[in-house]
């Protein structure tokens, strides 16, 4: 425990800034901030030089998406508002999601293996785990769909594990941090959408 504590307050400067915009990311996503974007845009590019240090060759690549998906949820968000000026939430079928699910399993599987026979990557297979669920949630924040702060649930407590056992502390420590926050981000979300549904079925009324 207290090399463990040693280690966080060794943690690197820019260690510190990317965690830093990330978890201001996350907050502001809860609550449907378009500034956002721009903190998970800058988080991601320190990211891509840290994990491609660890050689978590996923997550470096994982990085560049979120690069691209930072544009993409600050353009989508900015057009996809009620009339009220607040992000419009949807929601997905149980159909949507197990189909959903089983891709990112698979990809997940085949990512490992060939991360495993043909580079050195540390931790291929949670690598790629978190990976694929990383890209599918980020898609389903970007648009909108509530069920995205259920899989961080899942995904974020497997990639506080893989942080830890990369040495990168903060970040580990960010993520433990993350599967309180998104808890709270559904039920945010949660009662909005119910919100939002209510105004919808009064209006065609009026």
């Amino acid at each position: 425990m207290q090399s463990w504590v040693q280690q966080l307050f060794g943690t690197s400067p820019w260690e510190a800034a990317a965690v830093l915009l990330a978890l201001a990311y996350l907050l502001l996503a809860v609550r449907r901030s378009l500034w956002s974007w721009p903190c998970a845009l800058v988080s991601a590019v320190i990211y891509f030089v840290l994990f491609a240090r660890e050689s978590l060759y996923m997550q470096t690549l994982l990085q560049v998406f979120y690069i691209g998906m930072a544009v993409y949820g600050f353009i989508e968000w900015r057009r996809g508002r009620t009339e009220a000026g607040q992000v419009a939430i949807s929601d997905r079928p149980l159909a949507w999601h197990l189909l959903r699910i089983a891709l990112v399993l698979v990809a997940s599987a085949v990512n490992g293996w060939l991360l495993t026979r043909y580079s050195s990557a540390q931790s291929p297979y949670l690598d790629s785990f978190v990976m694929w669920g990383s890209v599918l949630t980020t898609w389903m924040v970007a648009r909108r769909i509530i069920e995205n702060w259920l899989y961080w649930v899942v995904f974020d407590s497997v990639a506080a594990y893989l942080y830890f056992s990369q040495g990168l502390h903060a970040t580990a420590l960010l993520f433990v941090a993350y599967v309180g926050i998104v808890i709270h981000g559904y039920g945010v979300w949660l009662r909005e959408r119910r919100l939002q549904q209510a105004a919808a079925a009064i209006g065609p009324a009026l």
